[in-house]
C-alpha cells in the first residue's frame, strides 16, 4: 500500500493526519496528490466519502509559501455547508500539523464589508468560497486574484451547471495564466468534462477503480407504495430501523418544514435546512444535527451536497432522486471511510423502471422490503401489487358490439 511518505507529504502533515487517526492514504490520494504537487491540471472522479478534500488540501499545504501573507490557493463550492466544512477540515490540518497555513470562508448572506475587512487583516492563504460572493469581491479588488496560484472546483459537476458557468469562467480569467485547476466529484457528465478542457491545460481525468461510484459498504433498499402512503412508510421504517443519525431527502424545498414538522409531531428529533434559510438558522440547525441533539436531517439535494458528517447511518429517499447522479451524492452522505450504511428509497409505481436501470448501471442490488410487525423484511408481493396496479384499466363499451346495450 501507497504511505503518505512515499507522497513525499512532510512530516508535519503526517503526524498532523495521525492526530485524525488517518494513518494510510485512500484511493483517490494515492492516485492524485503527487500529480497535484506536480502543477497539473486534473478532473479527478471518485466515490463520495473516498477523502477527496484532504486529496487537494495537503499538497496545497506543502505549496502553499507560508512566508507570504497573500491568498496563494481559491477553492470554490456549491454551497455555504460545504465551504465552511472545507475550511474546518484545513483549519484542523494547521492546528494539527503546526503549519501557519490560514483560511477563511467567502459566502453569501454574509456581511460584505465585514469580510472584506476580515480579508485585509487575515490575508488568508486559502480562501473558500461561493461563486457569486468571491467574484463580487475580485470585481471590487478587494480580493487579490492575481497571486492564486492553484483553482479547486469541489463537486465539479454541480459549479459547472446553469447560471453558474459564466460566474466560474469569469473567475479563473481573473488569475494569471499559469495557474493550476482543479476539479473533483463523485459524478462527471460529457458537458462537465467538456467545459473543464476549455477552462483548463491539457487535463488529465482519474477516476478509481470504483467505476460504479458507490461505496459498496453501502447497503440498498426500497419500500414501495402509493404516493399518500409515504410518510408513514417513512415513520415506520424509522421505527423499524431506529437510525444512529439520518438524513431525509425530498425534490421539493417547499415539503421541507412540512416534514420536519411531521416527524416532531410524531416524536422525532428533526431539523431542516433549505435555501431561504438565513445563514444563522442553517447553522444552528446543522449544528443541532452534528452534535445529536436532532437524530434526523431533513433537506434537499443543494443544501446537502457534500455534507461531511461521518456517523450518519441511514439515507431515507422520501422522493426518490431525479437524476442517478443525485442517487449518488444522497447515498454517499452514509458509509463514510470504512463505515457501513443504509440508503433506503420509498418509491412510487413510476420509480420501480429506473430502480433496474441502476441496478444494472451501478451494478448494486436494490432490495425490495416491506413492513412486517415492526420489523424491515424481504418483500416478495411488491411487483404482484405494481403489476396489479398497471393491469387495471376501465374497459369502454364499442358500438355494434355485443355488449351495445339495446333499447
Amino acid at each position: 500500500m501507497t504511505t503518505f511518505k512515499e507522497l513525499n507529504l512532510s512530516n508535519n502533515l503526517i503526524n498532523g493526519l495521525s492526530k485524525q487517526n488517518i494513518t494510510n492514504p485512500t484511493e483517490v490520494q494515492s492516485l492524485a496528490i503527487n500529480k497535484i504537487s506536480e502543477n497539473k491540471d486534473l478532473l479527478v472522479k471518485a466515490q463520495t466519502g473516498s477523502g477527496k478534500t484532504l486529496t487537494y488540501l495537503l499538497p496545497m499545504f506543502d505549496k502553499i509559501d507560508t512566508t507570504k501573507r497573500e491568498t496563494q490557493v481559491l477553492i470554490l463550492a456549491p454551497t455555504h455547508e460545504l465551504v465552511m466544512q472545507i475550511v474546518d477540515q484545513a483549519k484542523l490540518l494547521s492546528t494539527n500539523s503546526n503549519m501557519d497555513v490560514t483560511a477563511f470562508s467567502l459566502i453569501g448572506e454574509v456581511n460584505i464589508q465585514k469580510q472584506i475587512k476580515n480579508i485585509k487583516a487575515i490575508k488568508p492563504h486559502i480562501v473558500v468560497g461561493t461563486c457569486g460572493r468571491v467574484l463580487d469581491l475580485i470585481s471590487q479588488r478587494k480580493l487579490k486574484a492575481h497571486n492564486i496560484k492553484t483553482i479547486i472546483l469541489d463537486e465539479v459537476d454541480s459549479l459547472l451547471s446553469g447560471n453558474n458557468i459564466d460566474v466560474v469562467k469569469s473567475i479563473i480569467k481573473t488569475t494569471l495564466r499559469d495557474r493550476q485547476v482543479l476539479g473533483f466529484s463523485a459524478s462527471l457528465n460529457d458537458s462537465t468534462v467538456e467545459i473543464c478542457e476549455s477552462i483548463m491545460k491539457e487535463p488529465e481525468v482519474l477516476k478509481t477503480k470504483d467505476e460504479s461510484t458507490i461505496n459498496p459498504n453501502i447497503n440498498h433498499m426500497y419500500l414501495y407504495g402509493d404516493r399518500r402512503e409515504k410518510f408513514t412508510l417513512l415513520r415506520k421504517s424509522l421505527s423499524a430501523t431506529d437510525p444512529k443519525r439520518a438524513i431525509i431527502f425530498v425534490n421539493d424545498e417547499d415539503s421541507i418544514e412540512v416534514v420536519t414538522e411531521k416527524l416532531n409531531h410524531h416524536n422525532y428529533k428533526a431539523v431542516g435546512i433549505f435555501g431561504r434559510m438565513t445563514k444563522e438558522d442553517r447553522k444552528n440547525a446543522l449544528n443541532a444535527f452534528k452534535i445529536g441533539k436532532a437524530k434526523i436531517l431533513v433537506s434537499s439535494d443543494l443544501s446537502a451536497r457534500g455534507l461531511d458528517i461521518v456517523d450518519i447511518t441511514h439515507v431515507f429517499n422520501l422522493d426518490f432522486p431525479m437524476s442517478k447522479n443525485e442517487y449518488v451524492h444522497r447515498c454517499g452522505r452514509t458509509a463514510r471511510g470504512n463505515r457501513k450504511g443504509d440508503a433506503i428509497s420509498i418509491v412510487t409505481n413510476q420509480n420501480l423502471s429506473t430502480i433496474r436501470t441502476y441496478k444494472k448501471e451501478f451494478n448494486i442490488d436494490i432490495k425490495p422490503k416491506e413492513l412486517k410487525e415492526g420489523k424491515l423484511v424481504d418483500s416478495t408481493n411488491h411487483q404482484n401489487k405494481a403489476k396489479k396496479k398497471n393491469n387495471f384499466k376501465i374497459k369502454t363499451l364499442k358500438p355494434n358490439s355485443k355488449n351495445t346495450i339495446k333499447k
